[in-house]
């Protein structure tokens, strides 16, 4: 079906048709959208105030509600206790089943991927900005601040604008050691911060096909970092086989009409792409890794986490190109999985091991030193190389650290070489 410009309808579109029940809509129109899925971690503390305030007693369907506990684990702080507490307070009043608290914990976003959570065609919410990671699922997911997270709560519905949709279609093949990550700091250095503000990006073309579900979650995570309201992979056979073992509910895959119409299409070749690095202060200040080898920028601190790379894939990799080989002097290696499943598969398969025989610290599953709030802080004038998704002045701690942001293959190798470093010299 054709919309009144003239064109076909977008992934977003669709998905937010399907969730108002408005057959025809364009960018820009206001729709109340049923929520398939309602997520909240330490702050959605926050929405409990509100959720009471407004006469609300009963959660609108408990088994579409996920609660994580995530960024500090255990409460590494009494504030961070408080929050604990509240949460657990409003679960058993409310009869919320499906908390993941501290011993089954793990990052949000990473909670809701390996468990299945989020199918195609959703209307996921949730009130951390990078659930648009969940888009991989063929769905249309993003963060939501802790009074409209009330309203949906009590009555498991939103407002909201319909995105315009920015395309973005890869071709290529990505060469040794050249990963998803690399990918995705490209697109952000051409498209920018503040480029797709309110904006659905969808990520198309034979090589995104090519990619796993890992790789994917890798991709829409970032969007975020482009100020995108969500980030979107079409479902396929690869969404499919991977959700079959483990969706929580129906699935209802949904894919752009041909002739869609996008506001922009950013064409990316990955043939000739090496690794790349986003720079300090900002996650679009990319660069391409080899140059700023080249400068031999000395590293204070290697961090392997976060929502965006740390899942079991991801340490696998880092783990195979640690076998053997030590952390430079006078740098600290923070491991943390993203989920305390993966962080068991590591144990299972000797990675923990790997890691700490090496000289690094492996940690329980958390947000860890993402964040600049828990583990990992960094001091003024110290350097990160780190696999997470921000680098913005005190990102993770002192506003004068400077952050690298790159694949768990280059945050391995800048571990070893104790300087940003490009991983094929390892492979």
């Amino acid at each position: 079906m054709s919309d009144a410009r003239g064109g076909g309808r977008t992934l977003a579109e669709k998905i937010l048709s399907r969730a108002s029940g408005v057959e025809e809509l364009v960018p820009g129109q206001i729709v109340e959208g049923r929520v398939d899925l309602a997520m909240m971690h330490e702050q959605g503390a926050q929405t409990v105030g509100p959720f009471h305030q407004m006469g609300a007693e009963s959660v609108w369907d408990p088994d579409r509600v996920v609660i994580a506990i995530d960024h500090w684990v255990p409460a590494s702080t009494e504030g961070a206790a408080v929050l604990h507490r509240i949460l657990r307070k409003f679960a058993e009043e409310v009869h919320l089943p499906h908390f993941y608290d501290v011993g089954q914990h793990g990052i949000c976003h990473q909670i809701l991927a390996e468990n299945g959570w989020v199918v195609p065609g959703d209307l996921a919410v949730g009130t951390d900005s990078h659930t648009n990671m969940l888009g991989a699922m063929g769905a249309v997911a993003t963060g939501i601040g802790p009074t409209e997270m009330a309203a949906v709560l009590a009555l498991g519905r939103l407002w909201l604008k319909v995105p315009p949709t920015l395309s973005v279609r890869v071709k290529g093949t990505l060469g040794p050691g050249v990963t998803a990550k690399d990918l995705v700091l490209r697109v952000l250095g051409e498209i920018r911060t503040t480029g797709a503000q309110y904006r659905a990006v969808e990520f198309s073309g034979p090589t995104i096909e090519r990619l796993s579900m890992p790789e994917r979650f890798t991709l829409c995570n970032m969007t975020t970092e482009m100020g995108a309201k969500t980030g979107m992979v079409a479902p396929d056979q690869t969404t499919l086989d991977y959700l079959a073992p483990i969706a929580k509910h129906a699935m209802h895959p949904l894919r752009p009409d041909a002739d869609a119409s996008y506001e922009r299409t950013v064409e990316v070749d990955v043939d000739a792409l090496p690794p790349m690095v986003a720079c300090p202060y900002s996650p679009d200040n990319v660069r391409p890794l080899p140059e700023v080898a080249r400068e031999h920028v000395r590293i204070d601190q290697a961090f392997l986490g976060s929502c965006t790379n740390a899942r079991i894939e991801d340490l696998r990799e880092g783990a195979r190109l640690m076998r053997g080989r030590k952390v430079a002097r006078g740098v600290r290696f923070i491991v943390s999985p993203a989920s305390t499943k993966i962080y068991d598969q590591c144990l299972k398969e000797g990675l923990v091991q790997v890691f700490t025989d090496a000289g690094a610290v492996f940690t329980n599953s958390s947000c860890s030193a993402c964040f600049g709030g828990n583990m990992g802080i960094l001091a003024p004038e110290e350097v990160c190389a780190s696999s997470s998704n921000r680098n913005f002045p005190g990102r993770m701690g002192a506003k004068e650290a400077r952050i690298y942001l790159m694949s768990p293959a280059a945050v391995v190798a800048s571990a070893v070489a104790g300087e940003v470093a490009d991983p094929r010299e390892l492979a």
